[in-house]
Order: structure tokens, then C-alpha cells, then sequence
């Protein structure tokens, strides 16, 4: 089937994995509002999940859900294989994962796992799965939302941190694995996202929204970058950061 890109290359079917997400569906919303017209939700089956798919149906999209549990590496060939076997595939974006509480998972080492299991090794699996799909049907771009809290681990969430620096190194290798393959991988490093109704943790001065990683993830699939950072300066933050001596990290407000 040939590629659903339009002219200009915006993506005209996307597998959103993690899909009750709110990064996942202001991607989604500003992809649709650029001419996307196939849309596949995956996640655990809930009333979440249909609501958002009846959401993006009322912006006129084609979407539907596809049962997805990042902890059951399993079922992700025969889940993600349904998918593609309806059409081609041009953008999937992998936008699951969960936070945790680390002083409660540092008590409890089987939490600690499922963090882990659920950012990193669910990934893997899903991952792979989904890239040769897209190497067998010649193009497309996989997405992979890993966060700044993979650059450098830091006291306070590095269960979290851990997890998403696997992800982004397995994401940076799988991008050169397929390099010249027709398959575009980028990894997206957001700061702290102020969600709706949350408070706190992510309205720091380097911190983003779900709208402006939105934006992000568009401009960087049209320049086909390989990573993106949101926001644009904590590239060089992070740069310096990562060479700051440990005694004096560990006293840094990071």
C-alpha cells in the first residue's frame, strides 16, 4: 500500500500508544487539524480510551481502539500486527509510561520493577515490534516521548529517571539501526509538563505543556529530526549539567 503522507509530508494515519494521554491527544488534535485522517488509540480498554476516541471522531478523524498493556510484551506482535495489517502506518508515537512515586517504590521493590517494566522493557518489545512493521512497508516515523529525567539521574525521582534513560538509548540505537531504512525515529525530551489540573512539579521555569510538545513533535517530524528538545533550551542546560561533579550535583535544585 503506498505511503498516506500528503505532499507537504504531514502523516495521514497515526498509532498512538499510551492513547488516553494528554501529550498523545494534542499530538493527535494538531495532526487531524493538518489533514491526519486515520487514528488508532492504544491502551488498556476504558472509559477513557473510548472517550477519547469518540473526541477525536468529532474532529473528524477515523479512530479506533486497540487493547495495549505495556506490561504484557506478549500480546504486543499479535495486538500492534492487527493494526498494521489494516494499512499503512505513517506516524506512531509512543506516549506511555507512568511516574511512580519514588519514596513510596524505593519501600517497594516490585513498584520499582513496574515502573521500570512499563517505561523501558514494554517499550523495548512494542518498539521493535513496531519497527519492522515500518521497515516492511518502507517509510514512516516512530515518536518516542522520553523525558530530561533520563539525562542525569537525580535524588529525587531516579526510578523514573532510570527507566526513561533506557528508553532514550534504546530509542537513539533503534534510529541508527534503521537508518537509511526509509524509517525516521526521534526522541522527544520534555521538561516538566504542566498538565490540567496539576500543580507543583511542573511549573518551573523550564517546564512545557502538552500543546507546546504538540508543536514540537510536528515541526521535528517535517525537519525529520532526530531528537527534539521542548523547551529548545534545555538542550544546553542539560549539556551543562551533565558535567557538573556529582558532590556538587547533589546539592543543585534540579
Amino acid at each position: 500500500m503506498p505511503a498516506h503522507k500528503d505532499a507537504l509530508g504531514t502523516p495521514q494515519s497515526l498509532l498512538i500508544l499510551g492513547g488516553t494521554s494528554q501529550i498523545a491527544l494534542a499530538t493527535a488534535r494538531r495532526l487531524i487539524a493538518r489533514r491526519a485522517r486515520t487514528v488508532w488509540l492504544g491502551g488498556r480498554p476504558s472509559p477513557e480510551l473510548e472517550q477519547a476516541a469518540e473526541h477525536l471522531r468529532e474532529l473528524g478523524a477515523d479512530t479506533r481502539t486497540v487493547a495495549f498493556d505495556a506490561l504484557d510484551s506478549e500480546s504486543h506482535e499479535s495486538a500492534l500486527g492487527k493494526v498494521f495489517a489494516e494499512g499503512d502506518i505513517d506516524l506512531v508515537l509512543f506516549a506511555f509510561g507512568v511516574l511512580g512515586d519514588q519514596a513510596t517504590d524505593e519501600r517497594d521493590p516490585v513498584a520499582a520493577a513496574r515502573v521500570a517494566q512499563t517505561n523501558y522493557t514494554g517499550a523495548v518489545s512494542a518498539g521493535l515490534v513496531c519497527a519492522r512493521a515500518l521497515q516492511e512497508q518502507g517509510h514512516g516515523s516512530l515518536v518516542v516521548l522520553s523525558s530530561v529525567a533520563g539525562e542525569r539521574a537525580r535524588r529525587w525521582d531516579f526510578i523514573y529517571g532510570s527507566s526513561k534513560a533506557g528508553l532514550d538509548a534504546f530509542a537513539q540505537g533503534l534510529g541508527d539501526a534503521l537508518h537509511g531504512t526509509g524509517v525516521h525515529v526521534m526522541v522527544v525530551r520534555p521538561g516538566s509538563v504542566r498538565r490540567r489540573g496539576s500543580t507543583g512539579r511542573g511549573d518551573g521555569p523550564l517546564s512545557t505543556t502538552p500543546e507546546r510538545i504538540a508543536a514540537a513533535i510536528d515541526l521535528g517530524l517535517r525537519r525529520r529530526s532526530e531528537a527534539v528538545w521542548v523547551p529548545g533550551s534545555l538542550r544546553l542546560v542539560m549539556s551543562a549539567l551533565r558535567h557538573v561533579p556529582r558532590p556538587v550535583f547533589r546539592w543543585l535544585p534540579v
